[in-house]
């Protein structure tokens, strides 16, 4: 095991020797570390926590009591690939908390910087988060899924696999996702559906005034031909790109057009009236 200046082992700690730990890490009562792990600087690893396989954790990340991260996924193509969890930096894991490692050769499960997953969240094989994410209790991520920037997960949520989840969504608790959410929105229910735009969001990340304002107001106009006008979503896809768009709808639009693609499960429909 390598060790950093600082860093403090509690003595029923099991580490195994190739381990790599950064400086000032501190690794509490019970927690086990695998041999291929690798620990960055200032990290509190909690009681009984288990880090195991291909695990690359940044720096300053928190892991509460009971959380296992990396080890095998729970998919029955798994054949033993030495396949990797690789994780930012500022990240809080809340108890009981697990992420698993890809399935297949050469893939990963991914996490970005200064994120949030609360007590008993499970990230499976294969899931992309970007950065800036809480995910509340109990959230049930399946695999492939891709969750980008800024997003927030209520908790008791379930999230099909394959899903995307755009930056800055809301999804409401006790939801079942299946199909895509689209960037900026609130969504919620079971089934799931698009309410409306997440304007409290936009506000708290500054968004809400850029252009004296004309950016949002362009959002909310390509939103509506989306979700409260009498188009086809492609209908509505069609009309948006023939136009010049500002940034945030345009980020809308891409999301959307990726979204009806092939290969993927949609965009989610709209609030019933």
């Amino acid at each position: 095991m390598t060790a950093g200046l600082a860093t403090s082992i509690h003595s029923s700690a099991c580490v195994a020797p190739s381990a790599q730990l950064g400086r000032a890490v501190q690794v509490g009562p019970g927690a086990m570390i695998g041999p291929h792990v690798h620990v960055g600087d200032g990290c509190w690893i909690g009681p009984n926590v288990v880090l195991d396989g291909y695990l690359t954790l940044g720096a300053r990340n928190r892991v509460f009591p009971g959380a296992c991260l990396g080890l095998e996924p729970q998919d029955l193509k798994y054949r033993g690939a030495p396949t990797a969890v690789l994780i930012g930096d500022d990240n809080t894991f809340r108890e009981c908390v697990t992420v698993n490692r890809a399935t297949h050769e050469g893939e990963v499960t991914q996490i970005g910087n200064g994120n949030l997953l609360m007590a008993y969240s499970h990230l499976a094989h294969n899931t992309l988060l970007g950065s800036g994410i809480v995910i509340a209790n109990a959230v049930q991520v399946a695999g492939h899924v891709v969750i980008e920037d800024h997003a927030v997960i209520g908790g008791v949520v379930g999230i099909h696999q394959f899903v995307r989840i755009g930056s800055m969504a809301m999804v409401g608790g006790m939801s079942r996702v299946v199909r895509d959410v689209p960037p900026f929105c609130i969504v919620e229910g079971n089934p799931c559906r698009v309410g409306g735009l997440n304007r409290v969001g936009l506000k708290r990340r500054g968004l809400a005034g850029l252009d004296s304002g004309r950016q949002v107001r362009d959002l909310e106009r390509i939103w509506r031909d989306f979700y409260r006008g009498d188009k086809t979503m492609i209908e509505a896809l069609q009309q948006a790109e023939a136009q010049p768009l500002s940034p945030l709808a345009e980020q809308f639009v891409r999301f959307m057009a990726a979204s009806l693609g092939s290969r993927r499960r949609g965009p989610m429909s709209r609030a019933r009236a």
